[in-house]
């Protein structure tokens, strides 16, 4: 007989025995796992939504905070009930299946974190930053946000970095480690604030007078009640010269809604403007 072919006749007998030995104790060990995985998934949403729910009660959370703060801590919870369940199914099918002593491997798992520790300082302190940013509630998957002149919508917070898009679609990847200052455009809510510039010569108590009963009607709209939570309204003079007096309009809104009710507003005002003859400054 050729000893290639008797050589492969022999390994297949190995691989045939190993399989009647231990295929079955693999199998229920991945199905196992795999079991455990997603009830543990659907116990640790559960709890996750019961937590963020109680903690919104004290802290008076709208459902937009409420819903960005419970993806944010699902998504790192999963990853975390991930990579522990990976570690369980490899580690035992290596003990049951293959008979690997694992002792020594963890004896000296001080000795390789000490070693490694050096070689990785930024990979741990970014860990340890993504844990603080997501305790502390910095920011949460949905929010607008500036960090190192990066600005755009949070998409993802990771365990070593977050990830950002651009209103022009880029994608910025910030290490959790350098971030130090945030702005949070969308935390709690939001403020619209716009600036008009009109000729010096106006009558700046009838444009006050528009202005309000324009913020007042936009607020009372079903389509846009939801949206605002004061309604827009006149605020101050900030500047004048000799051409022009340059008027302040804020409104308080949901978070990330103030980008369209300023929009609203503009488009309102100016139609308003036209019919009462006010005209804006050059």
């Amino acid at each position: 007989m050729n000893s290639e072919l008797l050589h492969r006749i022999l390994e297949a007998t190995r691989i045939y025995d190993w399989i009647r030995a231990h295929g079955l104790d693999v199998l229920w060990i991945i199905i196992g796992s795999l079991v455990a995985y997603y009830i543990g998934r659907i116990i640790l949403d559960r709890l996750v939504a019961r937590a963020i729910h109680g903690t919104a009660k004290h802290r008076a959370w709208n459902r937009r905070d409420i819903e960005k703060r419970r993806t944010t801590l699902t998504a790192l919870i999963r990853n975390i009930w991930r990579i522990l369940i990976g570690f369980y199914l490899v580690s035992t099918i290596l003990t049951s299946a293959f008979g690997v002593d694992l002792s020594p491997l963890f004896a000296s798992a001080g000795i390789i974190g000490v070693a490694l520790g050096f070689g990785s300082q930024s990979l741990v302190k970014d860990f340890i930053s993504g844990i603080f940013i997501i305790a502390e509630n910095q920011y949460r998957v949905g929010d607008v946000v500036e960090i190192s002149g990066a600005n755009g919508v949070v998409e993802r917070i990771g365990t070593r970095s977050t990830m950002i898009r651009d209103v022009e679609g880029n994608v910025h990847y910030l290490p959790n480690g350098i971030v130090q200052h945030v702005i949070n455009k969308t935390m709690g809510y939001s403020m619209s604030r716009l600036s008009l510039k009109l000729v010096a010569d106006v009558d700046v108590d009838r444009v006050v007078t528009i202005v309000n009963a324009t913020g007042e009607a936009l607020a009372a709209e079903p389509a846009w009640k939801k949206k605002i939570i004061k309604a827009p309204a006149y605020e101050a003079i900030s500047d004048i010269t000799g051409n022009a007096i340059t008027i302040i309009i804020s409104s308080k809104t949901q978070p990330a809604d103030q980008w369209d009710v300023s929009n609203e507003l503009r488009r309102r005002l100016l139609t308003e403007f036209e019919a009462n003859d006010i005209q804006l400054a050059g």
